[in-house]
């Protein structure tokens, strides 16, 4: 069993000293000029927050398309390898472009870097990996990518591409790539893993951090993979100049580390996954970065690695110099629901109680939103270990308890109960009561089961790698939520494909909709607005709208929600001009009114916005929003909004 000293956020035996978690004078902060958005999370906190207002609550009723961009990534036929006989395939457009100056970049579904004239759109430059020649990635959802990093410094600017296997160093003036990084621009990342790796299994979507001259990232795994010593998720730092590797955090701790006995009856040899797929964010003047981690290896059946499995399903605070762990807090014990933390931990400073507190908050896909003394590890407010139920399948052991935040309140539905089915009309209620009989229903942390349990949140999750905004002005944080159950089902494991005994049944992913239409009511994506000060929710108000359901013929004549939200994984930014934006998943781009949640703006997109937005300003002083749509065989188009002259 785990000892309690396991699950402590703060464990007495750090490894590194408080006073490496001072001030660091070499690593003064990058501070950016409010008209740009320098990384991913728009600085290196993550808050996703713009200090622009020129579009605000009055102006931005005036927003139209100013350019767009095409992505140009159609299907290529032909690539044999790692799926033979599949076409390569363009995944949804997911980036949030970087721009600095005059120039924008940002990466396409098939991995390439492009530079544009962020005024115009004019291409400066682009760069191919040329990754469609290693064929689709098995992960389910074809090429996709989300961002770059960008380091700026003496010798000038460098943009870093993590693609696949590889971190490729770029000049951000010719999109070449610089020789003397690593072996002719690019280093090999499975290199100096825990163990020898497939590369073919080794994936990137998220981008890297920069940390003073270092270089910071974490992998993508599929989940589907469950072999002996399939890839593990070791965090690597690499010298920014050389590409030399500096550190590497082991997740699954080794006989000796700390945790180890986490890993129950030696599946810490075999053991792979619990990996930083999603961003990260790193407080610079502490030098702390914050690592969101991944599920471990199985995510719906853990009988052959049993206990907590640390540093899986983890918030993780290491010393971003040296690698070494300063504090962690374990999200989830022995994850059975595919509960990764998926998106970027964001750092701010709240009054809580009449005292400052520098902060970091995560929230997860169980519905909750996690907040830390940035530097302690301590929760915010108390975090309470209950019990929750047991697991009756063959071999499982689940967790006895897990971690229940007091505050703030959920802000996705969690459980599942027959009063939550579907009830816009009783021949969808009938449909949905036949459908779940003899499957289990029960709250959130019910375990997987060989009947079947109806999980909410689902895979999805409540939150996804989308993660939230927060408005320092306010103390407001803002988290897109998604509303659509699973069916966690086991059935015996297909065993080409995997080693484990039993896996999720796949067959039945489409077992939670009754003919197209969601087996609970709406809505099915919100947005929500917590006082992280308080630890209070301020509003809630659906994202979006499903066309599908609201044309379906089964629903003809009923009166539906004016908006039954969308399901999906983007998340929000929130300006100075006191808007919200968010597409969250829909076909449009929203801007909700930052105090009140009411919907003020929307732009269509010619696709499915399945990304988080940005903004920024020209020379010239115009504000511009961006969102990516589309993908798939439209390869996506860039969507860039103005106010015009």
């Amino acid at each position: 069993m785990t000892s309690p000293a396991c699950r402590r956020a703060a464990c007495a035996a750090l490894l590194v000293t408080l006073a490496s978690c001072q001030p660091d004078p070499r690593a003064s902060a990058w501070t950016a000029e409010p008209d740009e958005w320098p990384t991913y999370g728009g600085d290196a906190a993550g808050t996703r927050h713009s200090a622009l207002t020129a579009v605000n609550r009055e102006t931005v009723s005036r927003l139209r398309v100013a350019w767009t961009w095409e992505t140009g990534d159609v299907p290529v036929p032909g690539p044999m390898r790692p799926i033979p006989g599949q076409d390569v395939r363009a995944g949804n457009f997911e980036v949030t472009p970087v721009v600095i100056g005059d120039t924008m970049y940002l990466t396409t579904p098939y991995n390439r870097v492009v530079a544009l004239n962020a005024a115009t759109g004019e291409r400066i430059w682009s760069y191919d990996p040329r990754t469609v020649e290693w064929g689709r990635p098995p992960n389910g959802t074809g090429l996709v990518h989300r961002g770059i990093a960008v380091w700026t410094g003496g010798e000038g600017r460098r943009i870093f591409l993590n693609t696949r296997w590889r971190l490729i160093a770029l000049d951000a003036k010719t999109g070449q790539p610089i020789q003397s990084f690593g072996h002719r621009g690019e280093v090999d990342l499975t290199e100096h893993l825990l163990w020898h790796t497939n590369r073919l299994h080794y994936t990137q979507t998220s981008p890297p951090v920069v940390y003073g001259d270092l270089v910071i990232l974490g992998n993508g795994v599929w989940d589907g993979f469950v072999y002996p010593k399939d890839p593990p998720g070791n965090i690597q730092a690499f010298d920014v100049r050389t590409g030399e590797l500096v550190w590497s955090f082991n997740p699954i701790p080794q006989q000796g580390e700390f945790g180890n006995e986490t890993w129950e009856e030696g599946s810490w040899r075999v053991k792979g996954h619990s990996n930083a797929w999603a961003p990260m964010t790193v407080d610079v003047e502490r030098g702390l970065l914050y690592a969101p981690m991944g599920t471990p290896s199985g995510d719906y059946y853990g009988g052959d690695r049993k206990g907590d499995n640390l540093f899986a399903e983890t918030l993780l605070c290491l010393n971003a110099r040296t690698g070494e762990r300063v504090w962690h807090f374990q999200i989830v014990h022995h994850g059975l629901w595919d509960y990764d933390l998926p998106g970027a931990p964001v750092l701010y400073s709240a009054d809580v109680d009449g005292r400052t507190v520098d902060a970091v908050a995560v929230a997860g896909k169980t519905g909750f939103v996690y907040a830390f003394d940035r530097v302690t590890g301590d929760p915010i407010w108390p975090i309470e270990e209950r019990e929750v139920p047991a697991s009756d399948v063959p071999g499982e052991r689940a967790s006895a308890t897990q971690p229940f935040p007091t505050k703030p309140p959920p802000f996705a539905r969690q459980g599942f109960t027959q009063d939550d089915l579907v009830s816009l009309t009783p021949e969808l209620r009938r449909r949905a009561l036949a459908a779940t009989a003899g499957i289990r229903f029960g709250s959130l942390y019910t375990p997987p089961s060989l009947e079947g349990t109806l999980g909410l949140p689902g895979i999805i999750g409540g939150a996804n790698w989308g993660s939230v905004a927060v408005d320092p002005a306010t103390g407001y944080l803002y988290v897109k939520g998604t509303e659509s159950p699973a069916l966690f089902k086991l059935a015996p494991a297909d065993t080409s494909r995997t080693a484990a005994p039993y896996d999720i049944d796949r067959a039945l992913r489409g077992a939670t909709n009754i003919d197209g239409i969601p087996i609970i009511d709406p809505p099915y994506g919100t947005l929500t607005a917590i006082d992280m000060n308080r630890g209070e929710i301020v509003w809630q108000v659906p994202v979006g709208d499903d066309r599908r359901v609201r044309g379906h013929p089964l629903l003809a004549g009923v009166v539906l929600p004016e908006r039954l939200g969308v399901s999906g994984a983007p998340g929000p930014i929130v300006t100075a001009g006191g808007l919200v934006f968010v597409s969250g998943g829909a076909d449009a781009l929203y801007a909700f009114d930052a105090a009140t949640g009411d919907l003020l703006w929307e732009g269509p997109l010619p696709g499915r916005g399945y990304a988080n937005p940005m903004t920024y300003a020209t020379a010239d002083g115009q504000q511009f929003v961006v969102v990516a749509s589309g993908g798939g065989a439209d390869g996506g188009t860039l969507v860039v909004f103005g106010l015009g002259r």
